[in-house]
This record gives C-alpha cells, sequence and structure tokens, in this order.
C-alpha cells in the first residue's frame, strides 16, 4: 500500500479490482477542507483514461511488478513479437495494449516489458529514440533556426512536428514520453 501522496507518473496501482498506470497527479490543498490529490489514470487492458480524486491520506494499493528487458522483433498486423534478452523466448503483445508506444518502436529496439502475474501490462520505450525522417516536405532557404514547425513521417510510420531545416534522411533524437522532436542528429 502506498499513501496517495505518494503516487508518482509510471506507478501502477489497483482500484476497484482494475489495473491503473498514473498518468499524471496534481497535490491540491484548497482554502477550505482537507488537501486531495487529482489523478490521471489509464485502464491497462483497456486503454481508458479516467480522473480519481484520493483524499491525501489515504491508501492506494500499488502492485508488484516484474521487469524484463526484451527486444522488439517485429509486427505481424495485430501484434507486436518481442523476445527475451535472457532466455530468448518471444511474447505476443496486443497492439491495442501498446497504441502509444508502438509508433516509436523500430525492429530490433530494446524495451522494459512490464509483467504482474504473468500476465503483460505495458512496455516501457527508452526515453529518446534515434529516427530517420522518411517523408517531410523540403524546407525554405533561410529557414534554418525559427521555431516554426512541419509536418515529418519517421521510419515508424508515425507523424511529428520537425522545424523547417529538418529533411527526409535526417536522423533524429525523439522523446518517446511526448512524441516532440529533441534534435537532428
Amino acid at each position: 500500500m502506498i499513501i496517495a501522496n505518494d503516487l508518482r507518473r509510471g506507478v501502477i496501482i489497483k482500484v476497484g479490482g482494475e489495473l491503473y498506470v498514473v498518468l499524471g497527479f496534481q497535490h491540491v490543498k484548497p482554502g477550505k477542507g482537507g488537501a486531495f490529490v487529482k489523478a490521471k489514470l489509464r485502464k491497462i487492458k483497456k486503454n481508458i483514461t479516467i480522473e480519481k480524486t484520493f483524499r491525501a491520506g489515504e491508501k492506494v494499493e500499488d502492485i508488484f511488478i516484474e521487469k524484463r528487458k526484451m527486444q522488439y522483433l517485429y509486427n505481424d498486423g495485430d501484434n507486436s513479437v518481442f523476445m527475451d534478452l535472457e532466455n530468448y523466448e518471444q511474447e505476443i503483445i496486443p497492439d491495442e495494449l501498446i497504441e502509444e508506444e508502438i509508433q516509436f518502436l523500430k525492429e530490433g529496439q530494446e524495451a522494459d516489458v512490464s509483467f504482474h502475474e504473468g500476465e503483460i501490462i505495458s512496455v516501457e520505450l527508452p526515453t529518446f529514440v534515434e529516427l530517420k525522417v522518411t517523408h517531410t516536405e523540403p524546407g525554405l532557404k533561410g529557414d534554418t533556426a525559427t521555431a516554426t514547425f512541419k509536418p515529418a513521417t519517421i521510419e515508424t510510420g508515425a507523424r511529428i512536428k520537425v522545424p523547417l531545416f529538418v529533411n527526409e534522411g535526417d536522423l533524429l533524437k525523439i522523446d518517446t514520453r511526448t512524441g516532440e522532436y529533441i534534435e537532428r542528429l
């Protein structure tokens, strides 16, 4: 059990018999009444986001998570296949479970896969990944250091916003938590 005040992004908790991952939280101290914690939670199995309010001292059930380092092998259309780097066993993960993460996954990439009671509940990518731009409109001459952005497609098929000076074939550093461009490499 943990106290609601100790909730952090990424912590997995059990609420009403269902598993949720904490996406965000805010400690609120109103002028009148007791303090409380407002949390944004995502239901792990159904990918539904809810908001829940906890009293400041309320106890919340956290769960034991086993994490394993795994390598992404390929996608078969509806599922993604990962290989355990210790015993080389393969795990099939439905794409709807990793909807957000799949847009930054490329073959051979490593990720931390979380298990609860032998069942896969989440995939955590490295904070930053390096991906190549496969399509974007050419930048205009002289637009090399402005804060204007244009859409670009990266090698995994995801679309992100990039500065005007980024061209096809450029290697980019991308933040997997937000999907934002960090720098050109």
